[in-house]
């Protein structure tokens, strides 16, 4: 017993780290703002430049943008367009065609589910850029033009296509395309050069994503989410290239394959530039001024002869990281699903919840039967342990007797005491396996919640969000949000304390009788699904410890007589 409650001193106290991380976090001061003019400044630095020739088309030995006049005015002369469609509301900036806001019309924003989800945002400078490298090509410094200022995708329409066209060029002509395709998180942007010169065209197109380094509003104050750019190649399979290791020139990556993507990855939500499979390409990622990254990936244009025609294109997702979708979509794109070390236990738990919830239409209720089948599986285990105790509970009286009767003598005390666990056949550690076992699974289910965004905004009965706090009422005078699955957490644990053995020592007693008000305290930052999920694992647990108790009892008081 003594080995158990350590166990649960080990949990209390790595939740209490994760609390006190989660304070710090709150009260931290904020980061200050920089100003839109610097930004500005930045952008104009950012047109990347392959760094080796290509055989297919050799690399300009002019710098990118030298023959394109620098953008005129601040951001109230910027002239963008609206495109609109079943997923997307888009803002594209026609100075460079870039897509500097997008709004996802079947996502709630985290913090007001009145308003629709934003992930491309100028308050993030979070956009997705593209242009050509070459000798007067446009790239994402080049004012475009449009057609309208307006599009929208009609109901017998499967795409809407956006064509900007750039400025003319000693007898070059570029445009650029964007189509956004019905029923899809998927956009496809093209850039077609029309060489009416006298001579052969060689240029590359590059595609990246331009972010500051603030993780978005609403993340989880439990645990750090990562938000920041990945590439995935075939070879070096998934990398995470932390911020802070780009301002430090220590992120390490792919520099070149035929395969893979570039990501910029945030809390449920990933936009990924997806080159086609087969073409070689170059990735780059490197910090800006004033706090901006850029990630991308460089693709050569074949060469275009004098009187012809060429183009590249690639696809770009934005959206929700829906785990069935993104693997459908490019190879390795599931993997920005991170459940963290433990997810060789997260990743069936998920796929178990995912096939319960085309049943039942609930994740709530899906959670429910994922808690009572894993009880299931654990139950021989859970027998042991709820016997081992019953029978702990029957011979208190006689341990409390031994203590007395050799005070401070540990040595004998401890003989006597394995003498008594031998003769009556118990095992002192057989409850600690169970709690041994459950710890992965829980932390695995809680990184699920954290990361599903299938569960995010799922309700059940009065719970609105079952990846966030239950934060049903507020205490007045305290302004404190107070749910209710941690007081019934409680009121469970008590019941579960008050059905194990009374520990002889009176200190030990009491931290066993504050556990479930800790925990409770705790559980309030915890996913509300989380909770539900150990809510419904106590009660089944009392159930299952008393029926044990009942028969042990039973069974010893036939024995005396």
């Amino acid at each position: 017993m003594d080995t158990q409650r350590l166990i649960l001193f080990f949990v209390f106290s790595f939740s209490l780290l994760l609390l006190w991380d989660a304070w710090q976090k709150e009260n931290r001061p904020p980061v200050p703002v920089v100003a839109q003019s610097g930004k500005q400044g930045a952008v104009q630095a950012t047109v990347p430049s392959p760094s080796a020739p290509n055989e297919a088309a050799p690399a300009p030995q002019q710098k990118p943008g030298d023959a394109i006049p620098p953008a005129v005015g601040g951001q109230e002369k910027r002239q963008k367009i609206t495109v609109k469609t079943d997923n997307y509301i888009a803002d594209i900036d026609l100075l460079g065609g870039d897509i500097v806001r997008l709004e996802l019309l079947k996502q709630k924003d985290t913090l007001d589910e009145n308003v629709n989800f934003v992930l491309f945002s100028p308050s993030h400078h979070y956009a997705a850029q593209s242009g050509l490298i070459g000798p007067g090509l446009p790239t994402h410094k080049t004012i475009y033009s449009a057609e309208r200022k307006e599009y929208a995708l009609t109901p017998r329409e499967d795409k809407v296509e956006v064509r900007l066209e750039a400025p003319g060029s000693a007898g070059v002509k570029t445009v650029k395309t964007l189509t956004f395709h019905r029923a899809s998180y998927v956009i496809d942007i093209s850039h077609e050069i029309i060489n009416a010169s006298a001579a052969p065209l060689a240029a590359h197109a590059y595609f990246q994503f331009l972010r500051d380094e603030l993780a978005p509003a609403g993340d989880p104050k439990m645990v750090n989410t990562y938000t920041g750019p990945a590439i995935y190649t075939e070879q070096e399979k998934f990398e995470k290239l932390s911020f802070s290791d780009l301002e430090k020139d220590k992120a390490k990556y792919p520099k070149t394959a035929d395969n893979g993507w570039v990501a910029m990855l945030q809390h449920y939500f990933v936009s990924a530039w997806l080159p086609k499979e087969g073409t070689r390409r170059e990735y780059y990622a490197k910090p800006l001024a004033d706090k901006l990254f850029s990630v991308g990936v460089i693709l050569p244009v074949p060469a275009i002869a004098p009187n012809a025609s060429g183009s590249v294109s690639v696809s770009l997702y934005a959206g929700p990281q829906e785990q069935a979708a993104l693997k459908d979509i490019a190879p390795g794109l599931n993997l920005t699903v991170d459940y963290g070390w433990l997810t060789v236990i997260a990743a069936p738990i998920f796929w178990l919840l995912q096939f319960l919830h085309k049943w039942v239409n609930n994740w709530g209720v899906s959670i429910i039967l994922l808690t009572v089948m894993i009880k299931a599986v654990f139950y021989p285990l859970s027998a042991a342990s709820y016997k081992s105790m019953a029978k702990m509970k029957l011979v208190t009286p006689r341990m409390t007797k031994l203590r007395e009767q050799y005070g401070n003598d540990k040595a004998r005390l401890n003989q006597a005491m394995m003498d008594l666990y031998k003769t009556e056949k118990i095992n002192p550690l057989g409850g600690c396996l169970p709690i041994l076992v459950q710890i992965p699974v829980f932390i695995s289910l809680y990184w699920v919640l954290l990361a599903s965004v299938e569960l995010r905004h799922a309700s059940w009965f009065w719970i609105h969000d079952l990846a966030a706090p239950d934060r049903m009422f507020t205490i007045p005078g305290i302004d404190m949000p107070v749910g209710v699955l941690p007081i019934i957490m409680m009121v469970t644990m008590i019941f579960q304390t008050k059905m194990n053995p009374t520990p002889p020592d009176p200190v030990q007693a009491k931290v066993m009788m504050i556990m479930p008000f800790a925990f409770g305290f705790m559980f309030f930052f915890f996913p509300a699904g989380l909770v539900l999920y150990w809510v419904v694992n106590n009660v089944l647990s009392i159930a299952q410890q008393w029926q044990i108790t009942r028969m042990i009892g039973g069974d010893k008081g036939h024995a005396r007589r």
